[in-house]
């Protein structure tokens, strides 16, 4: 039997990089064809702002006409709680910003919009996707989007 996250592709959104500074994450969008589901996995390192936009977007057109993906905005949609959802804080370091998709009511593109806010150094932030249920499972490591996995 094949464990729950065997057969998967991992996506880069946002690779770790240099603290972000009142600008807008550089993002790379997500072709979800052949994919039911995706979780998108906003991690925030040290940071000392607040984040003004962590939200989906979603679009037929790569590179274009993105929409926000209602349901899917921190600040304005509603948590699996109940509860209004916040924009990550000053004091959220090493939290973990979390969006569960079903693709098979949307559009073919996915991407996120991450903006930090104008701090005194800012906010490290890395951002994955993680595609499930597709309808072939990756069989390698590159297929799953990886550079190496082990198995045991």
């Amino acid at each position: 039997m094949a464990a729950p996250l065997e057969h998967v592709k991992y996506v880069a959104i946002t690779p770790p990089a240099a603290l972000i500074d009142n600008a807008s994450a550089t993002t790379a969008e997500i072709d979800t064809q052949g994919w039911d589901y995706l979780t998108i996995v906003a991690h925030l390192g040290a940071t000392d702002i607040a984040m003004t936009a962590l939200k989906v977007t979603e679009s037929d057109t790569t590179g274009s006409g993105h929409a926000d993906l209602t349901g899917l905005v921190y600040g304005t949609s509603t948590d699996i709680d109940g509860s209004t959802s916040a924009l990550p804080t000053a004091t959220d370091d090493n939290g973990f910003f979390v969006f569960n998709i079903d693709l098979r009511a949307r559009k073919r593109f996915i991407d996120v919009t991450a903006t930090v806010g104008d701090g005194t150094s800012g906010a490290y932030l890395t951002i994955i996707g993680i595609l499930s249920r597709g309808d072939t499972a990756p069989t390698s490591v590159s297929g799953m989007g990886a550079t190496g996995v082990l198995q045991h």
